[in-house]
């Protein structure tokens, strides 16, 4: 009992997604047609009639109160979590007691995150927003809506069964050899070759990297890229593995040792469907293409390429900001030259803008609303720089998004903007020449990528936060598989108390805590959070501020909680680079508490070096 879905303050809404008992439940309730052609748009009206009391009732709430719902229960048991965004509300329910009230609060800023990656800027204007998710053609919707869904349900398979999804941080394969081969070949060979080729019809490779399954074997960035954040990076793995999902249920390793052609035969990649994918930056949301390569099944190469006229977006978001800074200091009662103060000068801007503007109509982008704002910025009949052009800020915000959408969106990727067909089938076949004799490795590796050495370690997961990577011995749960746990019930089991044991210790940090030790049975918890300088040394413990109740779930995906740690632990350290990492750990509870401790201490250390193989 299942459901997700977003909706305007009209009441309206942009997205849902159900999963098969709550849609049953909603048709016995109003009796939905089961006639195939109606039933999609039928069951479409119930959701709507389901949800718009609620959805009325909040933004009622947030007129006459300011204030809105967080959570509820109802009497038959159903959750049901709400977070506003702009506005956009999401509501997200169970009612088969399988999530929490946590859980569903980070489906929503996960998805969140995925409209974000998918629409960029858009997001920041919630009619451009509604006419992305919600476009008036039918059949144009369906496959929106279907693609929402799939990225949805892989996310939530990802948070079920994988333990960089379950904290929220970018798994290694660990080969130093290995990695370091494929970083320099993908450096000055593959992306060398194809930002040199005439074919590349003006994108430029700013970042390639090679996944197994979700594990990264190997990431090189060029000189001209960005700094990619792991939260973009794990977003980009889902993805990825919402074209190609890794089967996690059969057991791979012993299917490639009895047939490894067949095994290996991989899908082939359709060389002209890039997606249009927005990545954060210090400026803005920056439009790139991503092509996605399958090697092999469970290796894939993902290229992320600068697009044509990129530099728009910077141009576009430098003026967005503007007016965002002069649209708050209006609303806190300044006006006239104290309304754009810390601005640079009033004449330079409105220069700049109309310049852009010029260029932009050019290009047959037109811009309606800035002959309105300049006559009441800066006519002498105009009311100058007071509340009273409030109503033409916001609508040259919502003009900004609106040139942002028609640069950048989806559907104006033609198919003269893409790499050239034969350059994305020569860089395949480059790196599966390349990993030809690692592959059958690579897939075993992935099932058994670390062990452990310490008598009465059950399990543990080690993250660096500092750049978004962990390790940990790998927890399959098929009766085929076997990991460094056993198989079948036993690895099952000791699943279950690993993510206990994350989701606890989740929720202590947010209360301010990073330390948690605790008895379960017979198993000792143990987790720990610590900062280090560059060199290794560890730096003094603080005061971790708590959040509120309503804030974003501790993680990378919701909002990047340890980026904001790191910047409040650093204001104490402006002279040297802070580090930040965390350790999980399960012992079995027989052994004495000291040598619980100082397994912990041991194993920190040792896993301190191969986190200096430079991936990101």
């Amino acid at each position: 009992m299942k459901c997700l879905l977003l909706a305007n303050e009209s009441a309206e809404v942009l997205f849902y997604w159900t999963d098969t008992e709550f849609e049953q439940r909603v048709q016995e309730q109003y009796g939905v047609s089961q006639e195939e052609g109606e039933r999609l748009p039928a069951f479409e009206d119930s959701i709507n009639t389901l949800f718009a009391p609620i959805i009325i009732s909040c933004s009622t709430m947030v007129d006459r109160l300011g204030d809105n719902y967080t959570s509820f229960s109802t009497e038959n048991n159903h959750i049901y979590v709400l977070h506003q965004f702009e506005e956009c509300l999401y509501i997200a329910v169970n009612g088969d007691g399988d999530e929490t009230e946590e859980d569903l609060k980070r489906k929503i800023f996960v998805m969140k995150k995925l409209t974000e990656i998918m629409f960029g800027m858009v997001t920041f204007s919630g009619a451009l927003l509604r006419k992305e998710l919600r476009p008036q053609d039918t059949e144009q919707r369906n496959r929106l809506w279907k693609k929402l869904r799939s990225l949805l349900e892989t996310y939530s398979r990802l948070r079920e069964n994988d333990q960089s999804f379950l904290v929220e941080a970018v798994e290694r394969l660990i080969h130093p050899t290995l990695c370091e081969q494929c970083i320099e070949f993908l450096e000055r060979r593959l992306v060398q070759q194809i930002n040199s080729n005439m074919d590349r019809m003006g994108e430029e490779v700013l970042h390639a990297f090679i996944l197994v399954h979700t594990k990264l074997l190997a990431f090189y960035s060029s000189r001209n890229a960005s700094n990619l954040y792991s939260s973009d990076l794990l977003a980009l793995i889902i993805l990825v593995q919402d074209l190609y999902p890794s089967k996690i249920n059969l057991d791979e390793t012993s299917e490639m040792a009895e047939d490894s052609l067949q095994t290996l035969e991989a899908p082939t990649p359709d060389p002209s469907a890039p997606s249009r994918v927005f990545l954060e930056s210090k400026e803005c949301p920056m439009p790139h293409s991503m092509y996605c390569l399958p090697l092999w099944p469970g290796i894939t190469l993902v290229l992320l390429t600068k697009i044509p006229n990129s530099h728009v977006a910077t141009s576009v978001c430098y003026f967005l900001e503007a007016f965002v800074k002069l649209e708050k200091r209006l609303c806190e009662g300044h006006e006239g030259a104290a309304a754009m103060r810390g601005q640079p000068s009033v004449q330079e801007q409105r220069s700049r803008l109309e310049k852009l503007i010029k260029t932009w109509a050019g290009m047959d982008i037109q811009v309606s609303g800035q002959q309105n704002f300049k006559n009441k910025a800066f006519s002498r009949s105009g009311s100058g720089f007071t509340r009273d052009l409030l109503p033409s800020c916001r609508n040259m915000k919502t003009q900004l998004c609106g040139v942002y959408r028609q640069f950048f969106a989806a559907e104006c990727m033609g198919s003269s903007q893409r790499l050239a067909p034969h350059l994305q089938e020569r860089a395949l076949s480059m790196v599966q020449e390349k990993l030809m004799d690692w592959k059958d490795f690579l897939l075993v590796k992935s099932k058994r990528n670390i062990t452990m050495e310490f008598p009465g370690l059950i399990h543990f997961i080690y993250v660096d936060r500092s750049n978004g990577q962990m390790i940990a011995p790998s927890l399959n749960v098929t009766d085929r598989t076997v990991s460094e746990l056993g198989k079948g019930p036993l690895a099952d089991f000791i699943k279950k108390k690993v993510w206990s044991l994350v989701a606890t210790a989740q929720r202590y940090l947010q209360k301010g805590y990073a330390t948690v030790t605790l008895r379960d049975g017979d198993y000792f918890y143990c987790y720990f959070l610590w900062f280090e300088n560059e060199t290794g040394y560890k730096l003094e413990v603080i005061d971790i501020p708590s959040s509120p109740d309503d804030g974003a779930p501790v993680g990378m995906l919701t909002c990047d909680y340890y980026r904001k740690l790191l910047r409040y632990y650093s204001k104490k350290h402006q002279n040297e680079v802070v580090k930040c990492y965390e350790l999980f750990t399960v012992h079995l509870g027989v052994i004495p508490n000291e040598y619980i401790l100082q397994h912990c201490s041991q194993l920190a250390r040792k896993l301190w070096e191969p986190t200096r193989i430079p991936l990101l």
